[in-house]
């Protein structure tokens, strides 16, 4: 039977969740990123600065600059993406891949304080994207980049306005990846965006982007033979095999509309449509790897793979109020339709090896089996309340009826899993004075588990939906020119990893507990200060670990962490600015039984941004050290899965504004 998502929010008829703060009646803004975080765009790159940008240390990502002590694939020891917590101009997006940067300008990872706003908050944060716009008088942007390791990029965007209510952006770029065990990764995208206004209270967005990579090395991925970390791996030499290399095109395109009209009222809506088409892919995996650098190596090869996501929120809002009181009413729907076909694929032994010596073997020819398909559609109903009392504090209540329907062809057999949870949501923030804010809430949510990843027996099977529970408390405290946040948090979900079988599944529950501070803004006119730290304790349901199938800490989170980003601008030098970031991750345990872990680690990055005048445009000539220590060794990829640190590398970028 035909899934009814895709009418119904063709229709943007349905109300939705809103997430700005309250407003007047008679203007509704659409909710936007907090008004430190600017959105880059065309004729606007040269003055692109994560560190003068962000509102906290939570993560910013601005044009090709980020920060932060979360990103998009890591907030609290957890994937925001992999839960399904990704938002286009505050509406709610499934992504199969992330947006291009030639439509993305700025993200903000959205915890604790800076979640408030929003009648549904999600439990593991929020990956916020913003836009980037077309707006004003025409105008461009070119960046050439390169880096020590041989990479090299061209971006182009231009901003070009057809009328005084309708603008089109255009970019594209070109690039080529090369990492520290050579392989090499060549990619082009291009995309469009269009702002129509056909009136003051109607806006229009509309846009599409691709992205071909014609070529992806596989990158050796190292599986230690015991409870051990692998030996340092070679760099800057390609093992191959050369006919390992992926190609893939991945597309996003979606419509924004935002309409506003009298008595407080408010309807925004966005459809989204994300894919990835793959028509080879390969994993290269080295097994069973000694400490003196034995390994058997194994090619893993897919058939044709296709992954596709249709999805989309509408809200409707309506706001009154009443004296010093603000009062707002939500009602939402949101909706996906996702399609997976995966799996079939071949395990290719090219025998014993040394790590780091160059395979010769040929391209073998391919016997690939049947492949799965996985489809998903979920529809989401909710209502809310948001109230705002000046000076004094406001409320948030939100609660969500889920429709959660997924089938899993396996060959020979379908499996159906369903769900229609009741969620719901209480946020409340308290004003002990006129710069001291306390906040808190609870918070319950329907995730997604993401995928069986590539050295498991059931690799790339989507895995169920699963239930998540989120407890917040904390400070937000204006000091001067900064801002302060000190909170702490309990993030509790369903444990997934590998268990018997070598099958990827649920082994347990895992709960994380810790602290969060953040301090950012600016101490001087010419220094900006960006610092926070995170300390956890994530643990195992003490059921898993008794049954023997997980050790006490759960494989992935890196239970402290501490993030100082900071950017001077010397009153000797017109045009000159100077940056450090300093990083620090604390031990993390990288196997399932515990046994193995990576060491804490430190990491430095300094840099410096020229600005000046090419043929009277504004341009930056940008030099940044990425890990200037020269910190070597690997990272983990999966469990008992890790590939090596690109250790010491230098980049040099000019942008120029037009």
């Amino acid at each position: 039977m035909k899934s009814p998502v895709l009418p119904l929010l063709a229709l943007a008829a349905a109300p939705a969740l809103a997430q700005e703060a309250a407003q007047p009646a008679a203007t509704l803004p659409a909710p936007t990123l907090p008004a430190t975080v600017t959105q880059p765009a065309a004729g606007n790159r040269a003055g692109e600065n994560a560190v003068r940008g962000a509102g906290d240390a939570f993560g910013t990502v601005i044009g090709r600059e980020e920060i932060g002590l979360y990103s998009a694939d890591d907030i609290r020891g957890f994937s925001p993406v992999a839960a399904g917590n990704v938002r286009i101009e505050g509406l709610y997006f499934d992504p199969v891949g992330l947006p291009s940067d030639r439509i993305s300008g700025a993200t903000t990872i959205r915890v604790g304080p800076s979640a408030l706003g929003s009648p549904f908050p999600a439990p593991t944060g929020i990956v916020d994207i913003g836009l980037r716009l077309p707006e004003g008088e025409a105008a461009g942007s070119a960046l050439l980049s390169a880096d020590s390791l041989g990479s090299h990029a061209a971006e182009l965007d231009l901003a070009l306005p057809l009328t005084d209510r309708l603008s089109i952006g255009v970019g594209a770029a070109l690039s080529t990846q090369r990492l520290i065990d050579a392989t090499r990764e060549v990619a082009r995208d291009a995309a469009i965006i269009a702002q129509w206004r056909p009136g003051d209270d109607l806006g229009l967005i509309g846009f599409f982007s691709l992205e071909h990579t014609p070529r992806e090395d596989a990158a050796p991925l190292y599986v230690p033979a015991g409870a051990a970390l692998p030996p340092d791996p070679p760099r800057r030499r390609f093992i191959g095999p050369a006919w390992a290399a992926g190609r893939s095109t991945e597309t996003t395109a979606g419509a924004v509309l935002d309409w506003q009209w009298g008595g407080g009222w408010q309807l925004k809506a966005g459809l989204f449509r994300s894919t990835l088409s793959s028509p080879r892919a390969f994993s290269n995996l080295l097994l069973d790897v000694t400490p003196d650098g034995r390994a058997q190596q194994q090619v893993v090869a897919d058939p044709p793979l296709f992954f596709a996501s249709t999805s989309g929120e509408a809200r409707l809002t309506r706001q009154w109020d009443d004296g010093p009181r603000a009062h707002r009413l939500h009602l939402a729907l949101r909706g996906r339709q996702a399609f997976r076909r995966f799996g079939g694929a071949d395990s290719i032994d090219l025998g014993p090896t040394i790590i780091g010596r160059p395979s010769t073997a040929a391209r073998p020819a391919f016997g690939f089996g049947v492949q799965e398909e996985d489809r998903v559609r979920q529809l989401t109903l909710a209502a809310g309340y948001e109230g705002e009392w000046t000076d004094r504090g406001s409320l948030s209540v939100g609660v969500q009826r889920s429709d959660y329907h997924k089938r899993i062809g396996l060959p020979g057999q379908k499996v159906q899993v369903t769900a229609r949870p009741w969620l719901m949501n209480v946020n409340a923030a308290v004003v002990l004075g006129p710069r001291t804010r306390l906040y808190g809430g609870y918070v319950t949510g329907l995730e997604e588990s993401g995928v069986a990843p590539d050295n498991a027996a059931n690799r790339n099977e989507a895995l169920p939906a699963i239930i998540t529970r989120q407890f917040d408390l904390g400070l937000r405290q204006q000091l001067g020119p900064l801002v302060l946040v000190a909170g702490g948090f309990q993030l509790t979900k369903p444990y997934f990893n590998l268990g018997p079988g070598n099958r990827f599944g649920r082994l347990g529950d895992v709960t994380n507990r810790g602290i969060e501070l953040s301090l950012a803004g600016p101490v001087t006119e010419r220094l900006s200060l960006v610092a926070g730290g995170v300390f956890s304790r994530p643990r195992v349901s003490a059921a898993a670990v008794a049954l023997g199938v997980s050790g006490p800490l759960p494989v992935g989170p890196v239970p402290q962490r501490l993030s100082l980003s900071a950017d001077w601008r010397p009153a000797f030098a017109p045009g000159l600015s100077l940056d450090i970031g300093l990083f620090h991750d604390g031990r993390q345990a990288t196997t399932v039984d515990n046994r193995v872990a990576l060491p804490a680690r430190s990491f430095v990055d300094v840099g410096a941004r020229y600005a000046f005048r090419l043929a009277g445009k504004p341009a930056v000539l940008r030099a940044q050290i990425i890990n200037a220590g020269g910190v070597n060794g690997v990272f983990l990829e999966d469990a008992g899965v890790y590939g090596p640190l690109d250790g010491r590398v230098a980049q040099l970028y000019l942008t120029v504004d037009f």
